[in-house]
């Protein structure tokens, strides 16, 4: 028995999450269904993050087991060969038979973007969120500075959202554009659940003036969801990767 990792790239727009749900197709059950599969083996895969629907990703990671006689790093071929278009490994490698992707030390980066210009383009409908309201990206980078640090982001989650705690570590938090497209992209220690479309739908709220960049400080210590700004629809977010420490 041996314990492989795989790092998962997938474009989430046809797909209910990552995780594993009654009656609907997720990037899991998929990933469930080709390694059993082509192993013939009963495989459950662990992931390291459970996007929502309709969420992107470059590298997210999952780990399983198996007694498969090939090697590791020749599983991402062959399973490429089997999954759907949209999702693709894009690594695959033995790791330690204790490695759990959600237990380890790591650094996960997110990236959201918003296609900001008088008309939407189709091209982008998927991957960005559009808006024609004009966003002072400097004023976003104000607001998103003072998020940067350790900090209780229980105003930046949804209300169901079940954690030990509501502390986390936001590393670095950058608003950039080029051309039309802004993006926001932000390196944490972990996310709670809708935390980073509830920073980019504040960001937002910034960027059109309808709070001041200094008032994120006053959000964060209220530790109330309704102090925030809305969610931020989930095709303009992507999952860019982990860096384990």
């Amino acid at each position: 028995m041996k314990r492989v990792m795989l790092k998962v790239a997938y474009d989430g727009t046809n797909y209910h999450g990552w995780q594993i749900q009654p009656n609907v197709v997720t990037v899991e059950s998929v990933l469930n269904e080709t390694l059993s599969g082509l192993f013939r083996e009963d495989i459950k895969v662990i992931g390291a993050s459970r996007t929502d629907t309709g969420v992107h990703a470059f590298g997210n990671i999952a780990v399983f087991d198996t007694d498969a006689r090939m090697p590791a790093e020749k599983m991402s071929y062959a399973l490429n060969q089997k999954l759907p278009e949209d999702i693709r490994i894009q690594l695959s490698k033995e790791v330690a038979s204790d490695f759990h992707p959600r237990r380890q030390n790591s650094k996960k980066t997110y990236e959201y973007k918003i296609l900001n210009r008088a008309f939407p383009m189709p091209v982008y409908r998927l991957y960005s969120y559009f808006t024609y309201v004009t966003l002072d990206v400097e004023k976003m980078r104000e607001a998103a500075a003072y998020l940067v640090g350790e900090h209780d982001f229980k105003s930046f989650c949804s209300v169901n959202t079940v954690a030990e705690t509501t502390v986390r570590t936001i590393y670095d938090l950058t608003v950039e554009k080029a051309g039309d497209m802004i993006t926001i992209r932000v390196t944490g220690s972990g996310f709670l659940y809708n935390m980073v479309r509830i920073i980019a739908g504040t960001l937002m709220e910034a960027g059109r003036g309808s709070i001041a960049p200094e008032y994120v400080k006053e959000i964060l210590n209220a530790q109330d969801r309704t102090k925030a700004g809305p969610t931020a629809p989930a095709c303009g977010l992507t999952l860019i990767g982990y860096e384990y420490l």
